[in-house]
């Protein structure tokens, strides 16, 4: 239903100038894809996920006035699955009837990423965590009682290790936080730091953390920490390396940087 309002919302957005910018297109020899993309702007989309369709689907750019209702509606699906990517957070693998359910879903959807995930039990891991109850990390595919835990306690921890843990080797929780960020949305971690020391004043190392998009530069980096870090930018220092770098260089995931500025 709801990848079925996001094609029809794109397919909407198309079909409001359809008309006269097929005719456009095709009079005047004009780039498809740019104006496609134009049209599209708003939703972030780009030439090149344009021609990526184009070339996919191998319709017939140059002749966008004799495209039917059918391809149009293709085109859009196809657009709006690109663009505005969708993951299955596939809840509650914990209940006995879950793991059926779950196959028959990635049948359904064999296009769409699907993680199974316990919510309930990575709440109460974190919770047990907290009290220091067991050792966990958000993501491990393991975690290590303490000592003192009453048998209630010890009988829940079980439960969750032999139901979940066990069989989808995390709660998957955090799995689709790293997937959604990582791959859907393709962010780069970048972290703020001196290159003489990467703690702060309570000893935490690279306490900080700044999401980015792939492909951001050193100046990006800037401005996104501060405006003024931005415009009076001299040069970055790589914390892991102590080189010096300018302001078109690109960044990878978990770089450490220092901002220099006027």
């Amino acid at each position: 239903m709801l990848e079925n309002e996001l094609d029809l919302w794109y397919l909407g957005i198309l079909k409001k100038v359809w008309k006269t910018f097929s005719k456009t297109v095709q009079n005047t020899k004009t780039d498809f894809s740019k104006a496609v993309a134009k049209q599209f702007s708003g939703l972030k989309v780009k030439e090149e996920d344009i021609k990526y369709i184009l070339n996919k689907l191998k319709f017939n750019e140059e002749k966008p006035n004799e495209w039917t209702e059918t391809q149009l509606k293709e085109f859009s699906h196809e657009l709006r699955h690109l663009t505005k990517p969708m993951i299955i957070a596939a809840n509650k693998i914990d209940r006995p009837e879950s793991k059926n359910n779950l196959d028959l879903i990635k049948e359904i959807y064999k296009d769409v990423k699907i993680i199974p995930c316990s919510a309930d039990s990575e709440l109460a891991l974190r919770e047990a965590s907290k009290l220091n109850l067991i050792k966990y990390i958000p993501g491990d595919s393991d975690f290590e009682m303490q000592e003192g835990l009453n048998e209630k306690q010890k009988t829940a921890l079980k439960e969750i290790k032999e139901k979940v843990i066990i069989p989808y080797n995390s709660t998957g929780v955090q799995e689709i936080l790293d997937y959604v960020v990582f791959k859907l949305l393709r962010y780069i971690a970048i972290f703020p730091a001196s290159a003489n020391k990467l703690s702060d004043s309570k000893g935490n190392i690279l306490p900080d953390c700044f999401l980015l998009p792939e492909n951001s530069t050193a100046l990006d980096f800037a401005f996104h920490i501060h405006t003024d870090l931005g415009k009076n930018f001299i040069k970055a220092i790589d914390a892991k390396t102590k080189q010096a770098i300018g302001k078109e260089h690109k960044l990878k995931n978990r770089d450490a940087l220092e901002i220099i500025a006027r």
